[in-house]
């Protein structure tokens, strides 16, 4: 995947925090914005001066956050001229990873998550159908076209990314926000059964294209209604997949 996230979906990861400075809340919007892909991998970061002025926090805050970047093997630092702290963008977790996660979730709180990334979702396709522009719309097509062509695990990111282009159409920072928030946190697994089969695949393809078609003509309800049923259908299917898992 080439394309890279749009300028509105990184700049949503470096906004203020809107709460006092603590160090878990730079190190979680950071390390977001690496494993979703948001910051490339060897993309040198803003200065410590820059990122604390971005973030509205102080230069100590980040430098702690920067510290628990490199423990956990997100960042390295470069010591002269040409030096820096550099992305060090994680390998993509395998299926069985995946696998064994879910079967350590409920079903009600895999609901919840549904339900939750429903409202998020929801709205953000209902704005983006509002707001987007042109270069919204080709950004979502090219989203799109990344569905059809990912293979393997690839294709729980190429999901992730087109919703998070989506939430970056609706210009608005706090909702692209949390969209980033529950990608990171639940965004790999809500889209797990996309990565088993050729099937639900190519439904996610045809289900993007209708969705991007309903935001390139303006019509938000029918973003909202088809965002809304997309989302369903892959709770249903990580529903299923979760059964499979604890059966006998």
């Amino acid at each position: 995947m080439g394309q890279g996230m749009s300028h509105t979906a990184r700049s949503a990861m470096f906004a203020p925090l809107g709460q006092p400075g603590r160090v878990e809340a730079v190190t979680a919007r950071l390390v977001d914005a690496i494993t979703l892909g948001l910051l490339s991998d060897g993309e040198q970061l803003p200065s410590e001066a820059d990122l604390a002025g971005l973030f509205g926090v102080s230069t100590v805050t980040i430098r702690e956050a920067l510290v628990a970047l490199r423990q956990q093997g997100l960042v390295e630092t470069r010591r002269g001229r040409s030096g820096g702290s550099f992305v060090k963008a994680p390998g993509e977790p395998t299926l069985a990873t995946w696998r064994d996660r879910l079967s350590t979730v409920s079903l009600s709180d895999l609901r919840d998550v549904g339900d939750h990334y429903l409202a998020i979702a929801g709205a953000a396709a209902k704005l983006a159908a509002e707001r987007a522009t042109r270069e919204d719309v080709e950004r979502l097509e090219l989203a799109t076209e990344d569905v059809r062509t990912a293979t393997g695990v690839a294709i729980s990111r190429a999901e992730r990314q087109f919703h998070l282009e989506v939430a970056a159409a609706a210009q608005s920072p706090r909702l692209t926000h949390q969209e980033v928030r529950l990608q990171g946190e639940h965004g790999g697994l809500l889209w797990l059964p996309f990565a088993t089969a050729d099937e639900p695949r190519r439904a996610a393809h045809a289900e993007h294209r209708a969705i991007t078609a309903a935001i390139a003509r303006g019509d938000g309800d029918l973003a909202r209604k088809l965002t809304e049923e997309h989302i369903l259908d892959a709770i249903d299917r990580l529903a299923e997949v979760h059964f499979d898992l604890l059966a006998p």
